[in-house]
């Protein structure tokens, strides 16, 4: 299935804690692949790969992996520890709370809870993950608690081998000008402006048992941070259905049409109207689901840097490559040629031709 592109705006709070620690972030996107001059429009996107390339490139430069974003560095291979002393765990909620405790041990880590709080009337007991410490005080500390909520959540469903769906998730802090992409990353009603950053699930959930054993825990680590970041689909919700027969689409039909919102509702037994209604209660439209998976095949396209963009454009639906140039100027500020051009120029000034000589950057605390 095409996979979830990332927004720019995690793209700039990620690079944030570098950059104050004076490290050069040029050669880190460069690294990525990821063309420096994106950084400066909101509508642009990259692909998961990218991203995380670019957080292990900052894992390394900053030796923290919280990438300088936090009141004290995190020391590279902790996350991967704290995950094995949870596979030893007989459930959820039992490894949550090994896992809290194993980064109490770090001073100036952030403190984390899990808790069950007493059931609403009619309701079935929730269970909250909160981030207890303030990280507000800090340049994108709201990005770095938005991304230990989201990692935790992802991390303890991959540790019970099933999709735990959120009830709702709170930030401390004002909405921000990015807020519509919460729908897509939690899956879930979100609040700003709350007494505390935290998520909750059915608490029932912390009975579930731990499956998973020491061989996928390093297949699932080679793949961190985009597995645990980009959120995956379960087909769970109806925006996720729609999207998985938009993308099944583009696949298999030729040539490639993408089907009306009348076909998508008949294939799920519902009526266009109600389909509708149900996408909009989501916070979504046919229209922006339909844009969204062009949108992330047409840039997983780009940056694998093979597909001739006249093929790329008939693949994914348009008659015409003026129209698709137009769609992703829309959709990324920018043209297919232009995004791909800059992904290769990147590209080879992180692997320079033999003779070449790239600039040595001296910048402090980045490892040689």
């Amino acid at each position: 299935m095409s996979r979830l592109t990332i927004a720019m705006h995690h793209v700039r709070a990620a690079l944030s804690g570098a950059q104050r620690l004076g490290i050069d972030t040029v050669p880190l996107l460069q690294t990525a692949r990821i063309p420096p001059l994106l950084l400066g429009d909101d509508r642009a996107r990259v692909a998961p790969e990218q991203f995380t390339r670019l957080v292990k490139a900052l894992h390394r430069a900053t030796d923290d992996e919280f990438l300088g974003l936090g009141p004290e560095p995190s020391r590279r291979g902790t996350f991967a520890m704290m995950c094995h002393a949870c596979l030893g765990c007989p459930d959820l909620g039992s490894a949550l709370d090994r896992a809290a405790r194993f980064y109490r041990l770090f001073p100036g880590g952030p403190e984390m809870a899990v808790e069950t709080l007493p059931a609403p009337a009619g309701d079935g007991a929730p269970a909250v993950f909160s981030v207890r410490t303030d990280l507000r005080p800090y340049d994108e500390g709201n990005f770095l608690s938005e991304c230990i909520l989201i990692i935790w959540h992802r991390l303890s469903s991959w540790l019970i081998g099933r999709r735990i769906p959120l009830r709702w998730a709170h930030f401390a802090y004002p909405a921000p000008a990015h807020a519509h992409e919460y729908d897509v990353l939690f899956g879930c009603p979100v609040h700003f402006g709350a007494g505390r950053t935290a998520a909750g699930w059915d608490a029932h959930w912390l009975a579930a048992p731990v499956v998973r054993d020491e061989g996928a825990l390093a297949a699932m680590l080679r793949r961190a941070p985009a597995d645990l970041l980009s959120r995956r689909e379960y087909g769970t919700t109806v925006a996720e259905q729609v999207r998985r027969t938009l993308v099944q689409a583009l696949r298999t039909a030729a040539p490639a049409r993408l089907p009306e919102v009348g076909e998508v509702a008949a294939r799920l037994a519902v009526s266009p109207a109600t389909l509708r209604r149900r996408l909009q209660a989501e916070g979504t439209s046919y229209q922006r689901l339909k844009d969204a998976v062009r949108r992330d095949a047409a840039i997983t396209s780009l940056v694998a840097g093979h597909e001739p963009i006249a093929e790329l454009a008939a693949r994914i639906g348009f008659s015409e490559d003026t129209a698709f140039h137009r769609a992703f100027r829309r959709w990324t500020g920018t043209t297919p040629g232009a995004y791909r051009l800059s992904g290769a120029a990147a590209e080879r000034t992180d692997h320079p031709a033999p003779g070449d000589r790239p600039a040595r950057h001296e910048t402090p605390g980045q490892p040689s």
